[in-house]
């Protein structure tokens, strides 16, 4: 609401006051969110890069035993055993959401439906590597689940922190201010309105006066 749109009364002016006090407690309650938010991102940035390092070492694990075993059985029979473990497994994976400071945490649960207990390979004639392997790889699909998981949950923190932050800038730089300024060009009206009213009695009761003395 601009100065132009408000009537310079008391009423008003007490308005004003009471909305520049709810100013302030709101950017004193954004402040404190948004030092959570900071606190919360830390904690989970160092989560996420012991995360991050974990899931490129187990990444560099699969790649190196898969590298072995392409050299043991050749590319061809190692995609052959993909594609039955294709139709053999059944990942199945279902996202969640919790709320948490306001923001919706993402929750996947991964589970790896198998139709069959034996694997899509004959033991024989096959790469000890291959076997180290699918177990690798199981966890890595887990681990790059749950790296997602922090991930973005860093981002959407990182998102509301710059959004609070625009908020407070708002609340200190234009709403603040604005309220500021209207109270006092209503108070100087309001002082020169009284100024006024006070200069207009003083001669009313001259003139009364004056009439009084002309009369006796």
């Amino acid at each position: 609401m601009s100065f132009r749109e408000i009537k310079p009364t008391k009423s008003n002016l007490l308005d004003l006051e009471d909305r520049l006090e709810f100013v302030d407690k709101g950017k004193d309650f954004l402040d404190y969110k948004r030092t959570q938010l900071i606190q919360e991102i830390r904690n989970i940035w160092e989560n996420y890069k012991n995360q991050r390092k974990k899931f490129f070492m187990q990444l560099q694990k699969a790649m190196w035993n898969l590298n072995e075993t392409y050299k043991e059985q050749g590319k061809r029979s190692v995609s052959l055993i993909s594609l039955l473990g294709k139709i053999q497994y059944k990942p199945r994976v279902e996202l969640k959401y919790s709320k948490k400071m306001g923001v919706a945490v993402p929750r996947l649960e991964l589970e790896f439906e198998k139709e069959e207990k034996l694997p899509p390979y004959a033991f024989d004639g096959t790469s000890k590597h291959l076997d180290k392997l699918m177990g690798i790889l199981k966890d890595l699909f887990e681990q790059m689940i749950l790296l997602a998981e922090t991930e973005d949950v860093l981002i959407k923190y990182a998102f509301n922190f710059q959004k609070v932050s625009r908020r407070i800038q708002g609340l200190k730089n234009v709403i603040k201010p604005r309220i500021q300024s209207d109270i006092k060009k209503i108070e100087r009206i309001l002082e020169e309105t009284e100024r006024e009213d006070f200069t207009r009695l003083k001669k009313t009761k001259d003139m009364i006066k004056n009439e009084e003395i002309i009369g006796e």
